[in-house]
Parts: structure tokens; sequence; C-alpha cells
């Protein structure tokens, strides 16, 4: 008989399933929209600045859901407010998404609509996070976080994700109708499997509500909490650890795509390789988890942040080996083939001329230049202006191309071997993200909601949030501020290694205070 009630202990009872379906049913909106296929549609809309423009875009985003957090978080711990916030972000990020779609024509437009709609994933993802308390045990709070994310992974962040980019593959990745179901996909996907969440988890934990319970008691409320958390040592330790190694966390997610399109890596092979991390990471978040059980979660985080510090510095070197390849292609590219062709006047001409402009980083350029010359209408071929881009393209590939790799004069070629080495390391890091990105977010959420008050819980995660959510504020922007400070987005992510270095020095100086912590010592 005990055995039995063992057995069933080890099963996820209705509430953990539900609770971590919404992980399952919200990751695609992390992976379409966030970190894989929206940043390079809007960098491609918006022009060179695009990255820029979508680093500010997230510091906007997560700086407001910041402000709430603490807010809502005292507020949601009154008696039935925790789900109506929750479903009430839930619909605003799902509503805004799918206006995304309608609004393509507009880059400005895209980013509003990305702005209001990341406020609703993060806002709900704030609830969310704290009904961790509500539907499970603390004994049982590793796993069921862990399984959250690693679900998230192989549902959300996988299935819809492999659909959106079949779909953009077959119909191609600039057809409008492709991007349009890529970022529709995500808001179909997100409210149809909430719906268990919404249907059987309940807040069970809660403060009752009073006459007392005015705009003044709350912020006393938060203030209360505040002391709570400062006056712990170890509890103040880990939040400030977390929100330095977790800042470089979101804004890996938030930019890895839009810093590679900028750098002119394949768009499809970037997001087969987050499809890569996407893998990994299901299997490795639950592996995590065990480990967190094993070595204690402060020494799981620690590997996991020195991890994620060789990632950077793959992704420096990443882009700090590219950009001069970069910028001597584009300037030959701008000295002998776009200057010549500036007066170009017949539309049919220009068209053809940025159509051919794409082509020189690929192998096969000169073929299918003649291809495109081939297929022209003899009314077309004998156009002036015409026969002109076709002379300006063939003279540069004649100059640049096929010359050796030792020859100065071949910046193409220097260019693609330049792109092709970036692009093995970009697959790198791809792999690494996917062993500790699960693991690192799961375990740091699920030991913060073993060491608060359940009743609580909102208001303590709220804090939690705003560590995290001021720290996303602070990545995307200082790799922006770096990058438009220097002209070089490698040193943007170079700045992120300070971020991981500054979290792994507390997590590692702080042993004693996390041991107590631990312990149940420091009350």
């Amino acid at each position: 008989m005990q055995a039995l009630e063992t057995g069933k202990k080890k099963r996820f009872s209705v509430k953990e399933w539900s609770w971590i379906m919404y992980d399952w049913a919200n990751s695609i909106y992390a992976t379409n929209i966030m970190a894989a296929i929206f940043p390079t549609i809007f960098v491609s809309i918006a022009g060179d600045a695009g990255d820029i423009w979508w680093g500010y875009g997230t510091s906007i985003a997560t700086f407001i859901v910041a402000l709430l957090a603490p807010i809502l978080g005292a507020v949601a711990d009154f008696k039935g407010m925790k789900k109506k916030l929750f479903t009430a972000f839930m619909l605003t990020g799902v509503a805004f998404t799918f206006l995304i779609a309608l609004v393509m024509n507009n880059w400005k437009l895209m980013l509003v609509g990305y702005i209001l709609s990341r406020i609703g994933f993060s806002g709900s993802c704030l609830f969310y996070d704290s009904f961790l308390t509500d539907v499970t045990t603390d004994e049982r709070m590793d796993k069921v976080s862990s399984w959250g994310y690693a679900m998230g992974y192989i549902g959300g962040s996988t299935i819809p994700f492999v659909i959106s980019i079949a779909v953009l593959l077959v119909l191609g990745y600039s057809n409008p109708i492709a991007q349009k179901f890529a970022i529709l996909i995500t808001s179909v996907w997100w409210l149809v499997f909430s719906i268990p969440f919404l249907k059987n988890v309940e807040q069970e934990h809660y403060i009752e509500r009073t006459k007392d319970n005015s705009i003044g008691q709350i912020f006393r409320n938060i203030g209360h909490t505040a002391k709570d958390i400062f006056k712990r040592r170890g509890l103040f330790l880990f939040v400030l650890a977390y929100f330095f190694y977790i800042d470089g966390v979101g804004t890996i997610i938030s930019i890895s795509t839009a810093y590679g399109t900028v750098l002119g890596l394949g768009t499809v092979g970037m997001i087969l390789a987050l499809l890569v991390t996407q893998i990994v990471a299901m299997p490795c978040s639950i592996l995590f988890a065990n480990l967190a059980a094993k070595i204690t979660a402060r020494k799981a985080l620690i590997g996991a942040i020195i991890v994620y510090t060789l990632i950077c510095v793959v992704g420096f070197y990443m882009g700090f080996s590219l950009e001069p390849h970069q910028e001597a292609y584009e300037a030959a590219l701008k000295a002998e083939y776009t200057e010549p062709l500036a007066d170009l006047t017949d539309d049919d001409a220009i068209a053809l001329r940025d159509q051919i402009s794409k082509l020189f980083t690929d192998a096969n350029a000169s073929s299918k230049i003649l291809e495109l010359q081939k297929g022209l209408t003899e009314e077309k071929a004998s156009a002036p202006e015409t026969v002109k881009v076709f002379e300006t393209a063939v003279s540069f590939l004649a100059k640049n191309e096929d010359l050796g790799i030792n020859n100065s004069t071949g910046v193409i070629t220097h260019f693609r071997h330049a792109i092709f080495f970036s692009t093995i390391l970009f697959w790198a890091m791809a792999f690494m993200v996917g062993t500790v990105q699960g693991g690192i977010q799961a375990v740091s959420r699920s030991y913060f909601g073993k060491l608060i008050p359940k009743e609580r819980s909102n208001e303590f995660f709220g804090f939690f949030d705003i560590f995290g959510k001021f720290a996303s504020v602070l990545g995307p922007f200082l790799y922006s501020l770096i990058g438009t400070w220097t002209g070089r987005s490698s040193y943007g992510v170079l700045a992120l290694i300070c971020l991981f270095l500054v979290g792994l020095v507390i997590m590692i100086r702080g042993k004693k205070d996390f041991e107590a912590l631990d312990s149940g010592a420091e009350a």
C-alpha cells in the first residue's frame, strides 16, 4: 500500500499538469516572437538599425513590467485576484501578437505591437511563476518547475516552430503570407493550450481582503516584503546574483537572431540552429533539476553561469572575426557595384540590382545571375539600364570572386569563408545554450519558491520578477548602446560577459550565506 502511494506521488496531479501546460502554451511566443522568427523579419523590414531598435523595444517592454511587478504582485496576493490578473495579461499578449500580423507593412507599428504583446507575455509569466506554490509542494517544486520548461521546449518551442519554419521554407522566407502565418499560429497556439490552466489552476494561498486593503496598505505590504528580502542576507544575495545572470540569459534569447542577421548569417541556418537549442534543452532541463538535487542548486547555477560566460566569449569572437570582412565586402560592393548603378531610373533595373546584390554572398552567385539573365525577355534584355546592371554585376564578381583566399582583392571569397566559420560558431552556441537555458531558469524559479511564504508568493515573486525584468532592461540597452557607440555589435555582446561575471562572483563569494539559506538556519 505504501509503495502504491509512493508511486502515486511520482505522478503529476491535474493541477501540476495544467500548470506545466501553460509553459507548453506560451513558449511559442518566446521562440517565434522573441527569439527566432519575428526578430529577423523585423530587422529585414526596419533596415540596418533594426537590431538596435529591437533592443530598445525589448528594454521598454521589460521596464514597464518591472515597474508594475511589485504592485501587481501585492494586489494578486488578495483572494481571487491572481487568476484575474493572469488572464488579463495573457489575453493582452495574445491579442497584440495577433495584431502584429496586421501591420507588417509598417515597422514602427510592428515595434509597438511587439512591446505591448511582450508586456502581456511577461505579466502573465509573473503570475504563472507564483502559481507554482499553489499547485505543488516544496519537495516537488524543482521537478514540476523543470518539467514546465521541458514541456515548453518540446511543445510550444518545437512543434509550432517546426510548422512555422516549414511554411516559411515552402512559401519563401520573405513571403508576407508565410511571415504572417508564423505570427498568427503563435496567438492561436498560446490561447488554445492556456485552457487547461484557466480551467484547473486556482489560487490556494492568499491574503483575505479587508476594509483596510487600500492602496496605501498595498504599498505598505510592498515595503514589508522588501524589508523581508533585504534582512535575509542569503535571500538578498541570491536575488542580486539573479539580477545579473538572468539579465544575460534573457538578452541572449532576445538578440541572438537579430545579432546574427546584422552580421549577415543565413536566416534559415540560424533558425535551424535555434531548433537544435529547443531539442537539446528539453532533456537537459530535467537533467539539470536532478543535478541540482545532487550537488545543491547553488553549485548547479554556478556551473550554468560559467557555461553562459563561455557562450558570450564565443558570440563576441563570432562577430569580432566577421565584422572586418563584412566591412571590406560592403565597401567593395559600394565602390564597384552600388555607386556605379546609383543613377538608375528604371524600376525594373533598380529591382534587379537589389536582387543581384543579395546573391553576392551566395557561393553560386555567378550561376544564379546567369539564370536571371537567361530568364529575361528580349524586351528587357535590350533595355540599356538592365544591361548595365548585369555588366556591373559580372565585373564585380570577376574582380572579387574565385581569386583565392590569399588574394587581397577577393573580398567576396574572404567574406564567404568568414560567414561559414561564424555560422559554425552560431551552431555551437545554440547547442551550448540548450544545455543550460531551461535549467538555469527552472532551478532559479523553484529555489526562490521554496524560500518564501506561500500566502505571499505573488508579492515575493513580484520582487523576484522586478529584479529579472530590470535586468532584461539593462542587457538589451547595453548591447544597443555599446553597439551604437562603437559601430560594432560584437562589442555589445562583450558587455554581457561582465553581467555573468558579476552574478558568478556573488554566487561564489556568498557561499556561507547560501549554505545557511539551504539548511534553513537563516530565518
